[in-house]
C-alpha cells in the first residue's frame, strides 16, 4: 500500500514537467517604438490638416500637401501606424503571458513586424503622390493591399499557432477578441479590397454604385469595430485587471459581451448610409442592429468599470488607471452616441457635419489613445524592471490630453449642430435663408481654430509621454527575453464537474475560431448577397449613359486630390438639398461609378447636381484660386492642374477595364478614345478662350476635370412646371 501511494498517475506526472521558456520583449519593444513615432507623425499630420481648414495658405501651394492628399494620410497613419502598431504590441505581450507560451515563431514575429512597417511607409509615399482609391480607410492601391493581406496572414499564423501550442488549457477572454479581430479583419480586408487593376498605381473596383457603397460601409463601420473596437476591448480585459490587481468583474458578462458584440457590430455599417440611395430594407436594418448595439457596447464597458471596485482610492494617484478609466468611458460614451446617431431623425441633422467629426474622434482620441497611454505606462517600467521616470509628468500628460479632447470635440459638436441648422433654415416665405453654402462655412471657423488648439494639446502631452518613458528606459535595463517557467499541458483532460460549457469551448481553439467566423459573417451575408443579386435593389435608368473617356480621366483626377474628402455627391430627400440644389439622387445614376462617390463629410457643398450649372472658365479660376471666386473659402488652390498635362494613352486602358466590369462601351471603342478626347476638350477650350480668354491645351488636367464636373448630375431631366 506505501509503494502504491508513492506511484503517480500519468496525468499527474505531466502536471509536474516544469518547463522553462523566455517571453519575446523585443518584439514589444519594436511595436512600441514603431506606434509612438507614427503617432507622433500621424497627430501632426492630422494638425496640420486642421490648420489648413482655418489658413488654407497652410496647404503650401503644392499637391503633396494639400488638405484632399495628407487626410486620408492621416486616418492611415493614426489607424494603421498609431493604434495598429500599439495593437501588435499589447496582444504581443499580453498573449504570450495568458498562454504561458513564447510567441510561435520569432521569425513570424519579426517579418509580421518589418512587413508592417514597410506598408506603412507605402501608404505614407503613395497617398501625398495622389494614388489613392477614395474608399475611406482602404485608400491604399492594390499592391499595398496584398501585403497587407500577407502580412495579416502572418500575424494571424503566429497568433494561432502560439495558442496551439499554450501551457495554459482554457482561453482567457482578452483571446477571444484578439482571435475575433484576426478572421474578421482578415474578412474585411479581402472582400473590400477586390479591384481590377490597371496599373501599379490604378485600379477600378469591381461594384458600382450603390454595391459599393453598400461593401464600402460595411468594411468602413466593421473596420472601427474590430481593429479600433475588439482588439482593444480584449486588452482591456488584459491591461485593466493587471493595473488594478484586481479580477475582472464578471466572467459571465464577458461571454455574453464577446458573442453579441462580435454578431451584432457585422450587420450594423448602412447606418452610414441613412436617406441615400441605398434600398430602404437595408437602412433599416443597420439602424435595427445599430440600436441593439448598446447593450453589449455598455456591458463591455461596465465590465471594466467595476473590476475597479475596490480600487477606485488607487486611480487619484495612479496615471495608469487614469488613462484606462477615462479611456473605458470614453467608449462607453462613443457607443452610445453610435447608435444614437444611426436613428433616422437624429442622423438627418448630423450626418455630413462635423458632429460625426467631433464623436470620431471622441473614440479615437480618448478610447484608442488613452488606452495605448496607459498600456505604456504600465509596459515600459515592466519591461525595463525599474519605476517610472516621473508620475507628475504622465499625470500632467494626463489632464493635457483630457482638455485636449476637450477643446477637440466640443467646438465640433457646436460646428456641427450650427451647420445642420442652418442648412435647415427657411425664411416664413419658404426660401433658403443661407442659400449661399460658404455662409455656413465661415460661421464655424472660430470652431475649427479651437480644435487646433485642442489638437495641439493633445500632441504636447504626447511629447511629455516620449520624455518620459525615454527617460525611464534609460534608467533601467531592458530584460530582452524575460524567464518564465509553467507546466506541461497535460495531454488529456478532465472536465470538472461543474465546468460550464463556455469553459469546454474555450479549450478547443479551432472550434472556437470556427464558431467566430460563423458569427461574424452572417450579417455580412445576409446585407450584401441580396443587394448583388436582386435586380430592383437598383433599378435602371435609361438615360444614365456611361462616361466619355475625358470625364472618365477628369473622374479619376477628382479622386486623386481627394475631394470627395470634402464634396459629397448624393442629394438626399430633404427639402432644404432639393432647394439648395436640385432633384435628390437615384440609385439608377450611380450604376457605372467605380468607386461609388457619395461622400461622408460636407466641407464644401454636393456636387452631384453641380453639372451646367456654372460656366467652364468659372471652374477654371475657382481651382486656380479659390478665394477669389468665392470670397472667404477655405478650399486650396490647384495650380498644378492648370499646368500638368493627363496620360492620354492610359484613359484607353481605363476605358477597356471599365468595359470587363460591364459598362457598356461599344467593342472596340479604344480606337475611338483619342478622337473623342480631342473633340471634347477642344469645345471645353474653345469655351474659356470665348468666356475669359483663357489659353491652354486640350491636354491640361484642368480640361478633363471641368468635363467631370460639368457631366454631374445631367443624365437625368426633371420637368419643372
Amino acid at each position: 500500500m506505501i509503494e502504491d501511494k508513492n506511484i503517480l498517475t500519468e496525468k499527474q506526472a505531466d502536471s509536474l514537467k516544469i518547463e522553462k521558456f523566455a517571453y519575446d520583449n523585443q518584439i514589444v519593444r519594436l511595436f512600441m517604438i514603431a506606434c509612438v513615432v507614427f503617432g507622433v507623425v500621424g497627430m501632426t499630420v492630422g494638425l496640420l490638416a486642421a490648420t489648413q481648414l482655418v489658413f488654407p495658405a497652410a496647404n503650401l501651394g503644392i499637391p503633396y500637401t494639400s488638405f484632399g492628399r495628407i487626410r486620408p494620410l492621416h486616418t492611415n497613419a493614426i489607424i494603421f501606424a498609431f493604434v495598429g502598431n500599439a495593437m501588435f504590441m499589447g496582444i504581443y505581450y499580453s498573449m504570450q503571458r495568458l498562454l504561458k507560451a513564447r510567441l510561435f515563431s520569432d521569425t513570424l514575429s519579426y517579418i509580421h513586424f518589418w512587413g508592417w512597417q514597410a506598408i506603412i511607409l507605402a501608404a505614407a509615399i503613395t497617398l501625398p503622390l495622389g494614388y489613392s482609391t477614395s474608399h475611406e480607410y482602404a485608400e491604399l492601391e492594390w499592391p499595398i493591399d496584398i501585403a497587407i493581406a500577407v502580412i495579416w496572414v502572418i500575424f494571424g499564423i503566429n497568433m494561432i499557432g502560439t495558442i496551439l501550442k499554450r501551457r495554459e488549457r482554457h482561453m482567457y477572454v482578452a483571446i477571444w477578441f484578439y482571435l475575433a479581430t484576426f478572421i474578421t479583419v482578415a474578412v474585411l480586408h479581402i472582400f473590400n479590397s477586390i479591384q481590377l487593376p490597371i496599373s501599379w498605381f490604378k485600379s477600378y473596383y469591381v461594384f458600382a454604385g450603390v454595391q459599393d457603397a453598400l461593401v464600402q460601409w460595411w468594411y468602413g463601420h466593421n473596420a472601427v469595430a474590430f481593429f479600433l473596437t475588439t482588439p482593444f476591448l480584449g486588452l482591456m480585459y488584459y491591461y485593466l485587471p493587471k493595473a488594478a490587481n484586481r479580477p475582472v468583474f464578471s466572467y459571465k458578462l464577458s461571454i455574453i459581451h464577446f458573442w453579441s458584440l462580435i454578431f451584432i457590430y457585422i450587420w450594423a455599417g448602412p447606418h452610414h448610409l441613412l436617406y441615400t440611395s441605398l434600398p430602404d430594407w437595408a437602412q433599416s436594418l443597420g439602424t435595427v442592429f445599430s440600436i441593439m448595439l448598446i447593450a453589449p457596447s455598455w456591458g463591455g464597458m461596465l465590465n471594466g468599470l467595476l473590476t475597479l471596485r475596490g480600487a477606485w482610492d488607487r486611480v487619484r494617484e495612479d496615471p495608469v488607471l487614469k488613462f484606462l478609466v477615462v479611456a473605458v468611458t470614453a467608449y462607453g460614451m462613443a457607443t452610445f452616441e453610435g447608435p444614437m446617431l444611426s436613428l433616422k431623425n437624429v442622423n438627418w441633422i448630423s450626418h455630413y457635419t462635423d458632429w460625426t467629426i467631433a464623436h470620431v474622434h471622441v473614440a479615437g482620441l480618448g478610447w484608442n489613445g488613452f488606452m495605448i497611454f496607459g498600456i505604456m505606462y504600465w509596459l515600459v517600467p515592466k519591461m525595463w524592471d525599474i519605476k517610472l521616470h516621473s508620475t507628475k509628468l504622465a499625470n500632467t500628460h494626463f489632464w493635457l490630453g483630457t482638455l485636449g479632447i476637450i477643446f477637440y470635440a466640443l467646438p465640433l459638436y457646436v460646428a456641427g449642430f450650427t451647420q445642420s441648422l442652418m442648412w435647415k433654415q427657411f425664411t416664413p416665405d419658404g426660401f433658403l435663408v443661407y442659400s449661399n453654402f460658404l455662409q455656413t462655412v465661415t460661421q464655424i471657423l472660430p470652431m475649427y481654430a479651437l480644435r487646433i488648439v485642442g489638437g495641439a494639446l493633445y500632441l504636447i502631452g504626447v511629447f511629455l509621454m516620449v520624455y518620459n518613458l525615454m527617460k525611464t528606459a534609460a534608467a533601467g535595463k531592458f530584460i530582452r527575453n524575460e524567464a518564465a517557467e509553467a507546466p506541461a499541458l497535460p495531454k488529456k483532460y478532465e472536465a470538472k464537474p461543474n465546468e460550464g460549457w463556455h469553459h469546454g469551448l474555450e479549450r478547443r481553439a479551432i472550434l472556437f475560431s470556427v464558431l467566430t467566423f460563423i458569427a461574424i459573417s452572417i450579417g455580412g451575408i445576409l446585407e450584401i448577397v441580396p443587394t448583388m443579386m436582386i435586380q430592383s435593389n437598383v433599378p435602371s435608368i435609361a438615360s444614365v449613359m456611361p462616361y466619355t473617356p475625358l470625364e472618365l480621366e477628369g473622374r479619376d483626377l477628382y479622386i486623386r486630390e481627394g475631394c470627395v474628402g470634402c464634396h459629397s455627391q448624393m442629394v438626399r430627400p430633404f427639402r432644404d438639398e432639393t432647394e439648395r440644389y436640385g432633384e435628390y439622387s437615384k440609385a439608377g445614376e450611380f450604376v457605372y461609378d467605380h468607386p461609388f462617390l457619395w461622400g461622408s463629410k460636407r466641407t464644401g457643398p454636393d456636387l452631384h447636381r453641380e453639372g451646367g450649372l456654372r460656366s467652364d472658365s468659372w471652374h477654371y479660376f475657382h481651382m486656380l484660386e479659390p478665394q477669389q471666386m468665392s470670397p472667404g473659402s477655405i478650399m486650396p488652390a490647384y495650380s498644378w492642374m492648370l499646368e500638368d498635362s493627363y496620360d492620354a494613352e492610359g484613359i484607353k486602358k481605363k476605358i477597356t477595364a471599365m468595359r470587363q466590369l460591364g459598362v457598356p462601351y461599344p467593342e472596340g471603342y479604344e480606337d475611338k478614345v483619342e478622337e473623342d478626347v480631342k473633340m471634347q476638350a477642344a469645345g471645353i477650350v474653345t469655351r474659356l478662350k470665348e468666356e475669359a480668354k483663357v489659353k491652354t491645351s486640350g491636354d491640361k488636367e484642368i480640361i478633363a476635370l471641368i468635363a467631370y464636373l460639368q457631366r454631374l448630375g445631367t443624365d437625368i431631366k426633371v420637368k419643372t412646371e
